[in-house]
């Protein structure tokens, strides 16, 4: 049976700026999709990864061909194992698992053998900016158990020590998204021992991390963009300690998972990332958060508005969304 493919581009307002090395939004731009057999209907969302050249022009492209083998009556796993790794297979396979949940009644949880992810503390992000407005933002969230504070190579000692100040109780992941030299890492690597940093997240350049092998850091570093899906994760022993595994970046759930088995297998730590998304994206994540060691998935946070019956975020804690919302036999309606 053909599958019928809704293709949504939207632009989801943000509360505030949110900046890091590579640059600032005011907004989030996303694709949704949604696939429909007979009554049942199951959505995902995916993020445009402008890192590796996507943009929503290129994953509206992929979707549309996707589109076309879906109406020919392919099979909906081959079409999404056949696309890239990326944000559209992502969308495709999130739908398609909300599908089969809301189709045959069987809820991702049941699929899997496992409970539905509960409550879980996230890192709640301080966007790069001035030490003072860096501080104050650490100070407002001064509740949360874990901050993720954004940097580059300008000034990130006073700016780590201002977040530090701010929420003196917080653990703090330090994320320069590939910004720095082996001589800046170096030169935080004191600091980075004082504080209560349990990782560094890609500190640099996905292609110029060899400086990495065999360094004795005083924190675990995490790799983010060095790793996209599970065949990458072999090729980080000896550099790094930890994966940062998002669906946007291995290409949908399945291969979260896989990538979080990868990881597990070789010994490495796991965080459960992000981009800056709705609950759509976020609702599947949490299955990839409920099996890691850290969890960075405050995407709506940064929302003017987030989808109806979505995840919530107080404190520094994320709630899954309502029943029906995604992944169970319920009426869906994005």
């Amino acid at each position: 049976m053909s599958l019928e493919i809704t293709i949504r581009p939207e632009r989801l307002a943000l509360s505030a700026p949110f900046r890091i090395s590579r640059g600032v939004k005011t907004h989030a731009d996303v694709v949704t999709v949604g696939l429909r057999d007979g009554e049942a209907e199951g959505w995902g969302e995916c993020v445009p990864y402008p890192r590796y050249g996507e943009t929503t022009d290129t994953v509206e492209a992929q979707l549309r061909a996707a589109a076309l083998r879906l109406a020919e009556g392919e099979d909906a796993r081959r079409v999404v194992a056949e696309l890239p790794p990326g944000a559209a297979r992502n969308a495709l396979d999130c739908a398609l698992w909300d599908l089969a949940a809301r189709r045959d009644g069987r809820t991702v949880g049941a699929r899997l053998g496992r409970s539905r992810p509960g409550r879980m503390a996230t890192a709640v992000t301080i966007s790069l900016d001035s030490p003072e407005a860096m501080r104050a933002a650490a100070a407002a969230m001064a509740d949360a158990p874990l901050l993720k504070v954004k940097l580059d190579a300008e000034s990130p000692r006073e700016r780590l020590l201002a977040v530090a100040e701010g929420a003196p109780e917080a653990r703090l992941i330090v994320d320069p998204n590939e910004s720095w030299t082996p001589d800046v890492l170096d030169r935080m690597a004191d600091l980075v021992a004082r504080l209560h940093v349990i990782l560094v997240e890609q500190p640099l350049p996905a292609g110029d991390d060899l400086a990495l092998e065999g360094l004795d850091y005083p924190a675990p570093i995490c790799a983010d963009e060095s790793a996209h899906v599970a065949g990458d994760v072999g090729r980080l022993l000896g550099r790094y300690q930890s994966v940062n595994v998002k669906l946007d970046k291995a290409g949908g759930l399945s291969a979260a998972l896989a990538m979080v088995q990868q990881a597990r297998d070789l010994g490495l730590g796991v965080l459960a990332g992000c981009m800056v998304s709705s609950s759509l994206s976020i609702a599947p994540a949490m299955w990839v958060g409920a099996m890691a060691d850290a969890v960075d998935l405050d995407g709506p946070w940064w929302l003017a508005q987030d989808r109806a019956g979505g995840c919530r975020i107080e404190r520094g804690v994320l709630y899954p969304p309502q029943l029906g919302f995604w992944g169970e036999a319920a009426p869906a309606s994005r």
